[in-house]
């Protein structure tokens, strides 16, 4: 079990670090987001088009990116919505029970489907490196890119979960065999 939660760890600090980079992804989306709409007005105030769709579109590109990457990120914090009616009465070794089941039946699943539901429609995308049909716009091919992306990073993260999940159930369970 040790170099499981050596594994775990591992992906924790990949994680740690990915969400720290997410972070100023937003700080990036909201100056972005608050120059556009700066130069917007005042662009009519002085009669020139300040504005620019590639601004829009990095909002954009960025905002999907920060939802995408830091899913992982809030897994790791345990900060997602849960619907807590039982799970905050429940012991600890019943919550990882809990929560193992869920990673098994709903997360892994969801995000194997995401990867691969998502695979051949990036790989098109990349593959004619399809752009924006907006007049000046971005590249479509790298914020596609970022879907089977995010989805392997939180798969990653939930096999971390697992592992920690799994190692409080057989802690639990050894310290209440030997009496600890």
């Amino acid at each position: 079990m040790s170099g499981m939660l050596l594994l775990s760890r591992w992906i924790d600090s990949v994680t740690v670090r990915l969400g720290k980079f997410v972070g100023w992804l937003c700080l990036a989306m909201v100056l972005i987001g608050a120059y556009n709409a700066v130069v917007r007005y005042l662009g009519r105030y002085i009669h020139m088009n300040l504005s620019s769709n590639v601004y829009l579109e990095l909002q954009w590109y960025l905002f999907a990116c920060l939802f995408l990457l830091g899913a992982a990120a809030t897994l790791r914090h345990d900060a997602h919505v849960r619907v807590d009616v039982f799970y905050g009465r429940l012991t600890p070794r019943n919550q990882a029970w809990l929560n193992v089941a869920g990673t098994l039946l709903f997360l892994l699943p969801f995000c194997v489907f995401g990867v691969v539901s998502s695979w051949d429609y990036t790989m098109n995308s990349i593959a004619l490196r399809e752009m924006s049909p907006d007049p000046g716009g971005l590249p479509r091919y790298p914020i596609k890119a970022m879907i089977p992306i995010g989805f392997g990073l939180l798969g990653l993260q939930a096999i971390s979960q697992l592992i920690k999940h799994i190692a409080v159930i057989t802690t639990t369970k050894n310290e209440a065999n030997h009496g600890g």
